[in-house]
């Protein structure tokens, strides 16, 4: 049996159109003072979001956040950074917490990604597939292979029999995205819902190899947390229908 939790939930569109009181998060009057969580760079809009949420429904709480790629947050917390919740974009970087005996409990999956690439706007060097980003002289940016979103590129790579070149390898998914919006690059291969938080600053060209590299997100409790009733209340606001909400407004699918 797999070590993960895997939350059963109805899709996302139809948790959007719950009625207000099924939306609402668990109440936890025991949820007091500060937690830290370190996520992953790409739930920086959705889980800020979420945070601000928390905070206004446990008045006295306060969230910090550390975002950044998964595989660096993973060294940090085995180095003794201080926090009481992980995010992580993928399972193995979840599995080595877990196997560093920071987690407490089950990790729970809570969403999932998929891989777009995207380009300056208006597509100038008229990108159609995943083949694409091979052409000689295209300035690619992606994740390095130990990120989650550069490990889910590889998966396209291999599937796909394509090798790309790419003229750097970033620690997140937003540092590609940003490579791209400077106009440092001419592509890169963010998450969907990086892209779609770039707004007009880039051009979405979808392909269909990225549903074969799709990236589930796992959350947990860490060992060192000071403040567990804390940290246990905002894991079960983003689990919740209200949670789930917030996360489907930014383009995650529910975790199956």
């Amino acid at each position: 049996m797999s070590r993960y939790a895997v939350v059963g939930l109805v899709a996302l569109a139809a948790i959007a159109g719950c009625s207000s009181d099924k939306t609402s998060a668990p109440s936890s009057a025991s949820a007091h003072g500060d937690i830290t969580v370190f996520a992953a760079a790409s739930l920086k809009q959705t889980f800020t979001d979420l945070g601000h949420q928390f905070e206004s429904a446990h008045p006295g709480t306060n969230v910090a956040f550390s975002f950044a790629g998964s595989s660096d947050l993973v060294t940090q917390l085995t180095q003794g950074a201080p926090a009481d919740v992980f995010a992580s974009a993928d399972v193995p970087n979840m599995t080595k917490a877990v196997d560093a005996k920071l987690v407490d409990g089950a990790p729970v999956n809570f969403a999932k990604n998929t891989l777009t690439i995207v380009t300056e706007p208006g597509n100038p060097k008229h990108i159609r597939s995943f083949a694409d980003l091979a052409q000689q002289g295209l300035l690619v940016v992606v994740c390095a292979p130990q990120v989650p979103c550069g490990s889910a590129t590889k998966k396209v790579e291999d599937s796909t029999h394509t090798q790309l070149h790419p003229v750097s390898e970033e620690s997140s998914v937003t540092d590609v995205l940003g490579k791209v919006t400077s106009g440092q690059a001419d592509a890169g291969l963010v998450y969907v819902t990086d892209a779609a938080s770039a707004g007009n600053k880039v051009t979405t060209v979808n392909f269909p190899q990225s549903a074969g590299a799709v990236n589930t997100y796992p959350i947990a409790e860490l060992n060192q947390s000071h403040n567990k009733a804390t940290a246990a209340a905002f894991i079960a606001l983003v689990t919740s229908p209200q949670g789930q909400a917030t996360l489907g407004k930014a383009g995650f699918q529910a975790p199956s």
